[in-house]
């Protein structure tokens, strides 16, 4: 040890290196040992002890939800995880006509798909695919960029193609590239377009039947379940939660596709010959109002003809013309004003609202001077100054009773899609020179399927029946399930109904319509035609032209109806001779007529021998 020397002669010893270690030592050995004393050990065992059971608690609680509450959502993710699901599209059911001929049918095709979550190279995968389908670069890195996205599990790959194309793309042999049946929707006929409707990729009917009835068509989807491992094979499912496809049930029309067939070319023909705008022929039974056939055709741009427009039947409205003659001359027989042999002094010309600011005038179809006509000889020569005579003798409200009586103004029964209920206002609102012109066809309008149901009220002994073109649908299991017909109700007497079948009669024989004739047979109707609306409000577009509206319905037999036939053509040639309703429309009637007098063994009563050549006295000298 050194000694120092201090400033007041003390001596100070300064610690030496070995003394400081020893000294260190001395201090860990009492702190150890004092952290050793059992009391401290006690304590921490027991806190030890407590965090451990807890921790165990705690585990056995979450072991236990997740065994239990908790365990529906890992348990659905787990099988999410390897659950494949694939929806089995249900078979549509078919479209049948009167006699169990298919007119819509299923055609066999496939439908290729990819999964993307099975997809390890979308890039390469795109790109075979690509190649097969002669897709352009844009469309090739649309699908590349489509398989890519890992969190879809559904794109389409080709939609609804052949067996052929499909298996050369699963040919491919590429890693969740599938394909399943996927039929699609075809037409027996292309007439059918415009009543049948069509259906969209995805089997949903978008117009005509097929969209009116679409969920009695359309079935029930099913799905497919299936599991699949890590290496995406297939292995069995241990709750196997398939659901089979319910197939839609068949429709039943009351269509006869063979004479539609017919009735098609027919009219396809006349429009083609006459270069028309449109063309519509219907078919229906008399008494049941039952439609056999109903054709709607209209020009394309490129100057061909098809159903394509829709159909035009029920969805577009025309001004009748003189076929609305039968309705007002067949009104004021039933109220009593005038029977058929009513003379009326007909002048060429009629001054309406004379002395008003509302005067206008009102030529007659055809020239004459002053003229006794019967009533007989007004629908035959289809005199209008002398119709809205008539109609006078009952009145516009009286009138518009009889309209709606007759069907006008409000839709058919059918209810087609898209279809029109016309117009008809009311006989209040007839301002002007309508109160007039609407008893021979000028003021409202109606639809071709209002029109024949109106005129068969004639044929069908005074009772207005609704036309009708679903009798029944069938399931699966083959239940035929009847739609019931609508009821029928009484708008003229049976005396009145026979009395305008005779007038109607004469129009053929001896009037307007005498390209409608039948050899052999006595057939009825009426000719209409109608100058169409411009786009200026009038009759006479801004070049001085005019458009027509040709038609003629008629019934056949005349005397025992069995069938009643509308043939409308819009917009004939103006320029030509068969603009007019006994020119454009009477023919293809008397074809039609023919056509039903050969499928349907249509005999005449044995004292029907057809037109007489003797002209009733009451019509005077022909014109």
């Amino acid at each position: 040890m050194s000694i120092a020397a201090g400033s007041r002669g003390r001596r100070y010893e300064q610690p030496r290196a070995g003394d400081m270690a020893r000294n260190a030592a001395r201090n860990t050995a009492r702190v150890l040992t004092e952290d050793l004393r059992p009391g401290k050990i006690k304590h921490r065992i027991v806190y030890v002890r407590v965090v451990v059971a807890l921790l165990l608690v705690l585990m056995m609680g979450r072991t236990g939800y997740l065994q239990t509450i908790g365990s529906a959502k890992y348990r659905e993710a787990s099988v999410a995880q390897r659950t494949r699901i694939n929806t089995i599209k249900a078979d549509r059911g078919a479209v049948l006509d009167r006699n169990g001929l298919e007119l819509a049918i299923a055609v066999p095709a496939r439908t290729v798909f990819a999964d993307p979550r099975e997809i390890e190279d979308g890039i390469g995968t795109a790109r075979a695919l690509s190649v097969a389908l002669a897709l352009n670069p844009e469309q090739e890195a649309a699908l590349s960029e489509r398989l890519q996205n890992r969190s879809s599990s559904f794109v389409y790959i080709a939609r609804q193609v052949t067996r052929e194309v499909a298996d050369s793309l699963l040919a491919l042999n590429l890693l969740g590239v599938s394909s399943y049946s996927e039929p699609t929707r075809a037409l027996t006929s292309e007439g059918l377009r415009a009543l049948v409707g069509r259906t969209d990729p995805d089997g949903i009917g978008t117009s005509g039947l097929e969209e009116q009835f679409n969920e009695l068509l359309a079935g029930v989807n099913g799905r497919q379940v299936r599991e699949v491992s890590a290496k995406n094979q297939s292995m069995p499912a241990t709750n196997d939660q398939s659901v089979p496809a319910i197939p839609g049930k068949t429709l039943v029309t009351t269509i006869d596709r063979n004479i539609q067939f017919q009735v098609d070319g027919i009219l396809a023909q006349q429009i083609a010959r006459i270069n028309a705008r449109s063309g519509t022929a219907i078919v229906m039974d008399s008494a049941t109002g039952e439609i056999y056939a109903l054709s709607t055709l209209r020009r394309n741009e490129d100057g061909s003809y098809s159903a394509d427009a829709g159909n035009l039947a029920a969805v577009e409205a025309n001004e009748p013309g003189s076929v609305a003659k039968v309705f007002s001359i067949a009104a004021a027989i039933n109220e009593g004003a005038v029977d058929s042999g009513t003379v009326f002094t007909v002048p060429p010309t009629f001054i309406a609202n004379k002395g008003t600011k509302w005067e206008q005038r009102i030529n007659d179809a055809y020239p004459h001077g002053i003229e006794d006509m019967t009533v007989r000889k007004i629908i035959v020569d289809s005199s209008n100054v002398g119709t809205l005579m008539i109609g006078n003798t009952i009145g516009p409200d009286k009138l518009h009773e009889y309209l709606l009586s007759f069907g006008f103004g409000a839709k058919t029964p059918i209810d087609f899609p898209g279809e029109t209920k016309g117009i008809l206002q009311s006989a209040d609102k007839w301002a002007g020179a309508r109160k007039f012109t609407t008893s021979y066809g000028y003021g409202y309008s109606t639809t071709a399927l209002q029109m024949i149901a109106g005129v068969n009220v004639v044929a069908n002994n005074g009772n207005y029946v609704a036309p009708r073109l679903v009798t029944a649908t069938v399931s699966k299991d083959g239940i035929n399930e009847s739609i019931p017909a609508t009821e029928q109700r009484a708008v003229i007497t049976p005396e009145t109904a026979a009395v305008m079948r005779t007038l109607m009669s004469d129009v053929v024989c001896f009037g307007t319509a005498k390209l409608g004739k039948v050899p052999g047979m006595t057939v009825a109707g009426k000719t209409g035609t109608t100058y169409k609306r411009q786009d200026n409000g009038t009759y006479i577009a801004d070049d001085g032209s005019r458009s027509y509206y040709a038609s003629f319905v008629g019934f056949v037999p005349a005397l025992q109806p069995r069938f009643t036939v509308l043939v409308s053509i819009d917009e004939p040639n103006a320029d030509s001779m068969d603009r007019f309703g006994g020119t454009a429309a009477a023919p293809v009637f008397a074809n039609i007529s023919q056509v039903l007098i050969n499928e349907l063994d249509i005999r005449p009563d044995a004292t029907d021998l057809g037109c007489s050549t003797q002209r009733p006295a009451d019509l005077g000298p022909k014109r």
